[in-house]
This record gives C-alpha cells, structure tokens and sequence, in this order.
C-alpha cells in the first residue's frame, strides 16, 4: 500500500505522485466523488486499474464508473479474503465482474432506446475479431466464443487479446462497451 486518501482531490493527487498499479477508490467522498475521480486518475498514460467500492451495486453508479473508466467493483461488506482476491484480480489486468452482473448490465444497456447517432467506427479489426467483438459484447467467455465459431478456445482468447491491443481497451468490460458503441450488439441482432 503506498498511500490513502480520504477526499477524491487528495486520491487523485496521491495516484499522481505515486503512480499505483491498482487504486481502491469509495464512490462516495467529500468534495469530489469517486467517479469523477476515477475519471481524472485513469487519465493520460500508465493510467493505474481502479476498484470501486459500492455500498450497493446500483446500475447508475456501475455504468457511470464503467465510462469512467474503473475496472471493478467490490461491495464495502465483502469479506477481507474477497477484497484482497479482487485488488490481485485488478492488478492482473481482468475487469471483476462477474458473469451475471455483466449480463444484467448488457440486457439493461440493450432496452435502453437506441441512440440516433452514428454507431462508433471500429477499424483495424479483422471480419473474425469483429465477430469475436460482438460476442464478447454479450458476455461470452472465451470458451462460449470458440464454441459459437467452432474454433478452439485458444484461438478465441489470442483474437480477444489482438482485441485489446488494437482498441486499446483496458480490460473486457471496456470491450463489452466498445461492442455497443460500435453497433455490434442491438436487441434485435446480436452481432453484425
């Protein structure tokens, strides 16, 4: 642990100065909340991974942290062995959620009206990612994606990883978001 803060301002400076791989982060702080000051410690390079610790998981506060840019989520009552396994989660470079939280995330995000704006281009991609992209936006796993395109489940994980090198994703959450914002993922088709 290199340092704590207990306002948002103090935590953004402390992740500046010391430049931590994972930060536990409060939603709730005096003078600026947890959102937006995950929003300004993941800004610019060798951003650090951002846990959220939520009294409830409220999809509000999951989606707002999502595009702010956090990586996890962690209830305040989790057992200390939960709250360490989730930091080393963090650290390794997955995003924690849990299968059914990222469907109820997803199936909240696809009745929600579309948006008249132009769908977000993805370029870069091969056809093959793109479709890997698509159903990694509905929550697959590796193995449900190499079993869906009857291919091996190293396979679908070495294109998921060419995934986060040319989108410059931070973790699957964000590639679950990128899936949506390029269209990928609609109510009425799956992938495209």
């Amino acid at each position: 642990m290199v340092g704590e803060a207990g306002t948002g301002t103090k935590a953004v400076q402390l992740a500046k100065d010391t430049r931590p791989d994972v930060i536990v982060m409060d939603i709730r702080m005096p003078d600026m909340d947890g959102i937006e000051a995950t929003r300004q410690a993941v800004a610019g390079t060798e951003a650090p991974r951002v846990l959220v610790l939520t009294m409830f998981d409220e999809d509000e506060h999951v989606y707002a942290a999502l595009r702010a840019g956090a990586s996890g989520f962690l209830i305040k009552d989790m057992a200390l062995e939960e709250t360490i396994t989730a930091i080393r989660v963090i650290a390794a470079g997955q995003s924690l959620t849990s299968p059914s939280v990222t469907r109820r995330l997803i199936a909240n995000f696809v009745s929600r009206p579309q948006r008249a704006s132009k769908p977000r281009e993805v370029k870069g991609i091969t056809q093959r990612e793109r479709e890997v992209l698509g159903l990694v936006g509905l929550g697959m796993s590796n193995n449900e994606i190499a079993t869906r395109l009857n291919i091996s489940a190293a396979t679908a994980k070495a294109h998921v990883a060419r995934l986060f090198t040319k989108l410059d994703a931070r973790d699957r959450v964000h590639l679950v978001i990128i899936a949506y914002e390029a269209g990928l993922v609609t109510p009425s088709h799956p992938t495209s």
